[in-house]
């Protein structure tokens, strides 16, 4: 049987390349994004427009369009990344950063709760820049207190979810090449997108909430 996954950002970089990946593996992929791109339009994704995580109608949006859609894997990848210089902070933008970071992946997976049958999974694209023990550069306040916050919230959903047999990722794609970094990065989003989909195959209930780098390290907290 053909299963289902949902991606949130899949018309590009890491968002697309998973795309591309779990329907090369055969699954049915709904594709959400802002706005489309020629890349997915030419895949064969199932591709739902208009899906902006900062609105406040997404959750009763998505809700609609999936009402009698059954989950079996969840990706919560959609995020943005803005830089802040100590004295010169733009709270408006670590505002922005939490809301699209940290609150909307939760906001996404509660609106698809009902659509998460025994068995399904969740996937949280974090980074370890979220990672209190593992700062050792300072800066980028508003993008690694969202991604703290993501990490906090996807931990607590592992452990609610835990007795519906629902498992949880927590996962930290690599330095990538993509255009939220300017194309630096070293390795490119077809890689990232094979080694997080191979986090995502091992991840169990016996493994829920775990933090890992796409290569398969365990991160700390």
């Amino acid at each position: 049987m053909t299963q289902n996954v949902v991606i949130t950002g899949a018309n590009r970089g890491i968002g697309l390349a998973l795309t591309q990946a779990y329907l090369q593996a055969g699954f049915r992929v709904y594709a959400l994004c802002r706005s489309t791109s020629d890349a997915l339009e030419e895949s064969n994704a199932e591709v739902i427009e208009n899906i902006d995580l900062e609105k406040p109608n997404v959750a009763a949006q998505i809700k609609s369009r999936f009402s009698n859609v059954e989950i079996d894997l969840l990706i919560n990848n959609a995020g943005i990344l803005r830089d802040e210089v100590l004295g010169t902070i733009d709270y408006e933008s670590i505002q922005q950063q939490f809301w699209v970071n940290s609150v909307a992946p939760l906001i996404v997976t509660e609106a698809l709760l009902n659509n998460l049958g025994n068995g399904s999974k969740i996937a949280f694209i974090t980074s370890r820049m979220g990672s209190i023990a593992d700062n050792s550069s300072g800066g980028r306040y508003g993008y690694r207190m969202s991604k703290a916050a993501l990490n906090a919230a996807a931990m607590s959903l592992s452990r609610d979810l835990s007795a519906r047999n629902v498992a949880v990722a927590i996962l930290h794609p690599g330095y990538v090449q993509t255009d939220m970094v300017g194309g630096r990065g070293d390795i490119t989003a077809e890689v990232c997108a094979t080694r997080l989909k191979q986090r995502i195959d091992a991840l169990n209930i016996n493994n829920s909430g775990t933090f890992w780098h796409s290569n398969g390290d365990i991160l700390p907290w």
